[in-house]
């Protein structure tokens, strides 16, 4: 039914595929940028904390009755370390994104989002028509004449990441301080930031020594340096009881795994009692990158760009034989085809010296 589209992906070399990857391939292409994916301690902690209580599943939308006391204590603890009056679980980031625009960009308000947002974030602009704005990638000054230009008598909003999903880019400091000058809320997704930003590893925050205000809303994942599957947002009560109310996906999704939250929140602690250990071999794998391949990371995302989508294929292709995974990130995705390689902390140092010296002996 959909054959020509089809042929017409695998023509330009678009075409995707779902692979179980061989287990014995060295993985540079994930998210578990602190490598809690194999960790089997955690998973047992999670298991006895699940088994404390009664029940185990969500049973039905947080509204109705699938609110569980592991939910309350998850957004408890993760709205302390970090400094926010109050959090909410979420399914997960594609959704809170979906919530967060959706929800809070009323009739007289103008939303500036950075034209590199994530994908979930650009979909739910097509809900609000004439209410959006893109200004330039990472640019405060793009953003600050945007802001000017709007006259109308409604709420301000921004949206950025705290570390750009492809490029890596850590997001500029003075977006927040033009964010401050003209009064605007700031929804900073830190899917890939948390986790790995900061001394604490608490994200774009502390990076920057910016101490969370009633303007300030955090959203970001579980499923990347945590180690689980999920979603938060973190803000003031006012702004989490206005989604509790308005935002269709919390309101009409089945609430959040209760395994998966438990997850998240022993990995959150581990992380937070081992941040400073955590961040050191952080640093080492950045100080690999800067040694072999002369490139200055300040995330834990590498992109290698790519001259096409071939020759990306062929590439991931050769470096799988020498049993190296890493993304082969094509349109439309990115505007210029990448490798998108993670230096994670559960791979070792020695094996990401070996593929920095294979990327640049090639």
């Amino acid at each position: 039914m959909y054959t020509k589209e089809l042929n017409a992906l695998k023509k330009v070399n678009r075409f995707r595929q779902r692979h179980v990857w061989d287990s014995t391939l060295i993985d540079f292409a994930s998210n578990d940028y602190l490598g809690l994916a194999n960790n089997k301690k955690q998973l047992k902690k999670a298991f006895n904390l699940v088994n404390q209580y009664d029940t185990h599943t969500p049973k039905a939308s947080m509204l109705v009755n699938g609110y569980h006391e592991i939910h309350q204590r998850f957004e408890q603890t993760l709205a302390k370390l970090n400094g926010f009056e109050e959090g909410m679980i979420v399914g997960s980031g594609f959704l809170a994104n979906l919530s967060l625009i959706e929800a809070l960009v009323r009739k007289k308000d103008r939303l500036f989002i950075d034209e590199d947002y994530h994908a979930s974030g650009m979909m739910a602009t097509a809900l609000l028509a004439d209410r959006v704005v893109k200004f330039k990638h990472n640019d405060p000054s793009d953003l600050e004449e945007k802001l000017k230009s709007f006259k109308g008598s409604g709420r301000k909003i921004i949206a950025v990441e705290g570390v750009y999903s492809m490029s890596g880019n850590v997001c500029h400091r003075a977006i927040f301080e033009v964010a401050d000058k003209y009064e605007a809320l700031i929804i900073v997704d830190e899917a890939h930031s948390s986790g790995v930003l900061g001394e604490n590893l608490l994200g774009i925050f502390e990076y920057y020594d910016i101490a969370p205000h009633e303007r300030h809303i955090k959203m970001g994942t579980l499923g990347k340096a945590y180690g689980s599957y999920g979603a938060y947002i973190l803000a003031s009560s006012h702004i989490l009881s206005f989604l509790v109310n308005r935002g269709k996906p919390i309101i009409y999704s089945t609430a959040p795994s209760v395994i998966d939250t438990a997850l998240a929140l022993v990995n959150i602690q581990h992380v937070a009692q081992h941040s400073h250990k955590y961040h050191a071999k952080i640093q080492k794998r950045h100080a690999i990158v800067k040694e072999v391949l002369n490139i200055q990371m300040h995330s834990l995302i590498l992109p290698i760009i790519m001259p096409s989508n071939s020759e990306t294929m062929k590439k991931q292709k050769e470096l799988i034989g020498k049993k190296f995974l890493v993304g082969a990130i094509r349109q439309p995705t990115v505007e210029q085809p990448i490798l998108r390689i993670i230096p994670h902390l559960g791979s070792t140092k020695k094996n990401l010296l070996k593929l920095c010296q294979n990327l640049r002996d090639s």
